[in-house]
Parts: structure tokens; sequence; C-alpha cells
């Protein structure tokens, strides 16, 4: 596959929220607010990349019985690193976050890239596969995160762009449902178009 292909693929074709549906627990807990969202998916393409590369240099060294506890044990490793270095240089984003960027380890979008992708594939192929999985992560969180932000507050990244105080309900758990539901529905209808 062209690289150029692997690493668009993740925008659109296969975007691991908007087409594939994987990972809706951070997606729907942590994309209350545009920067919320870009930091846990600048978190997650840092691991996605980093597992990647090390479980495709490993591959033909693991053994097939332990290939899963193996995989999970260095994206562990990879959480650990954003987990230490956000909590030092970004305190404010890494509480926004919580308990999500530990849960990055169980992530089915990371561990589905490990066995379906990484395992099989040169480390470069990986490499270029996580960046572009990890970036259309990121950036379907920051479209997901600055729509509810603008419709439940009316600003974007803290500027507030409508005045008034927003439909909360966006802001609250089940509007990150029906954001989600609208975003997949415009990408589905651009798809058929």
């Amino acid at each position: 596959m062209n690289q150029l292909q692997n690493l668009t693929k993740g925008f659109f074709k296969e975007n691991p929220i908007l087409v594939l549906v994987l990972g809706t627990c951070p997606t729907l807990a942590t994309s209350s607010s545009a920067l919320n969202g870009m930091g846990m998916g600048i978190a997650t393409t840092f691991v996605l990349i980093g597992s990647n590369v090390v479980i495709s240099l490993l591959s033909n060294v693991i053994p097939d019985k332990v290939r899963i506890p193996a995989f999970i044990v260095v994206i562990a490793s990879f959480v650990t690193v954003v987990d230490l270095v956000m909590q030092a240089f970004v305190p404010a984003l890494y509480e926004a976050l919580g308990i999500f960027i530990p849960l990055i380890v169980v992530n089915c979008i990371v561990l589905g890239r490990a066995e379906a992708y990484a395992s099989k594939n040169s480390v470069f192929s990986s490499f270029i596969d996580g960046l572009g999985m990890g970036l259309g992560f990121t950036m379907a969180l920051g479209i997901l995160g600055a729509f509810r932000e603008l419709v439940g507050s009316g600003s974007i990244l803290g500027h507030k762009f409508i005045s008034g105080d927003g439909v909360l309900v966006f802001i609250l758990a089940p509007g990150a449902f029906w954001a989600l539901g609208y975003l997949i529905a415009l990408i589905n209808r651009i798809k058929r178009s």
C-alpha cells in the first residue's frame, strides 16, 4: 500500500471514531471541549506511534502464546510515559482528562492497530499507520470537542463566539452521544455523495 494512502486512511476511510466507531468511551468522556479532545488525541497518537514501532520491531521475537499480553505491556509503557509527562508539563489538562489517560492502555484502537497492523508490517509502515490513525483520532476528537464546546457554551478554546449560555446538554454526557451521532451521520452523507 502506498505510504500516503496508509497515512491518510485514518482521517477518512478508516477513521477510528467516525467510521469504525472504536474508542467511544474516551471519545465521549474527553470531548467536552476542543482542548480536551485534542489533548486526548495527541496523547493517544504518541502511544499509537510508539507501540506500533516497538511491536513491529519485536513481532518476530514475541511468541504467539503471549502476543496480546506482550502488546499490552508495550502499550502500558508508552501510556506511563504520557501520564508522567502530562502530569509534569500540562497539569490542568492532565486533571481534566483524569482516568482516561491510564485507560489508553485498554483502548481498542491502540490494541487493534498493534494486532492488525504493527505485528504484521515493517517498522516504517507501522510508524506511518500509527501516525495516520492517531492524527485521524485527534482530528475527530478536536472536531467533536469544538462542536460540543461551541453549541454548549458558545466558545471554542475559551474564546466566546456566541453570546449567552448555549445549550448546556451538549457539554454533558447526553450531548456527547448526540454530537457524535450528528458527526457520523454527516460523514456517512458525505461518503454517499
